[in-house]
């Protein structure tokens, strides 16, 4: 099959995912490099991560779970004076997984994995020049390799020529999670399908923009750091259980946000 029939195949496929277990490694703007292994499930929306960043040394590693629209966050990353002899800090109202609006870890999570990356993984169907690279195995599994470019102007066109609600509204989500990651100009995809038409793994590579105040306090927009993330699935369609923290061992977050070492 052709190349973008091939990312349309995996795309539909990863639009069914309800739960997936994933491992993550990269190097994101402002936080360097990162490692994470995460699980989620999408009804209800609930995540369970462990994250190390790695330029951070020891005082970088988190876990962070959302259960219920409640961030947890538990780690070295975290001033033990901080938790009042808890394990955990906790917060609400917190979301991961949706939209650039809706997101909200307080600053724990690097905005690029903040995003579900079963929607990530489809930024491909909005390429105009994706392409075979060739054959590779990924843990053990055969996979084709795809490399395309994406804009954010590629996937409103994609958004806009989209012929029902239901693909128009997954086209907007696609949009949505482009725009969070904050990517200034072209997002470099590559994708590793299986023989099964499922994603198997996917790597983002591109420029980013930051914003910073001026004097006025108005916000400017500034070059950002690169970033060069991979996303493998390991486990796809088998439930996680994901659970909130016992609430007498979790401290309030909203007083502690700003001490967080985040990775």
């Amino acid at each position: 099959m052709s190349p973008a029939t091939a990312v349309e195949k995996a795309a539909a496929n990863s639009e069914r995912i309800t739960s997936l277990h994933y491992r993550v490694a990269g190097t994101v703007p402002d936080k360097g490099r990162l490692e994470a292994e995460a699980s989620m499930n999408s009804e209800p929306l609930t995540m369970g991560m462990k994250l190390n960043a790695i330029d951070q040394g020891g005082d970088g590693q988190l876990e962070v779970r959302f259960v219920d629209e409640v961030m947890y966050v538990g780690g070295s990353a975290i001033d033990v004076e901080k938790l009042d002899g808890k394990s955990w800090l906790s917060a609400d109202s917190a979301v991961w997984g949706r939209g650039t609006a809706d997101n909200q870890s307080y600053g724990v999570l690097p905005r690029q994995i903040e995003g579900n990356p079963a929607v990530q993984s489809t930024f491909l169907t909005a390429s105009k020049d994706v392409r075979s690279i060739g054959t590779e195995t990924i843990d053990g599994t055969r996979t084709t390799h795809y490399r395309g470019t994406v804009t954010m102007t590629g996937i409103g066109a994609a958004r806009d020529a989209a012929v029902s609600t239901a693909a128009r509204e997954r086209q907007i989500d696609r949009l949505d999670q482009f725009i969070a990651m904050r990517i200034k100009g072209t997002l470099t995809v590559d994708l590793w399908i299986g023989d099964n038409n499922h994603a198997r793994q996917f790597r983002m590579r591109g420029d980013t923009y930051a914003t910073r105040s001026r004097e006025d306090k108005a916000l400017e927009i500034i070059d950002g750091e690169p970033l060069d993330l991979t996303f493998t699935f390991l486990d796809v369609n088998q439930p996680a259980t994901i659970e909130a923290p016992p609430s007498e061992d979790t401290a309030d977050l909203a007083a502690q946000v700003d001490e967080i070492q985040a990775g």
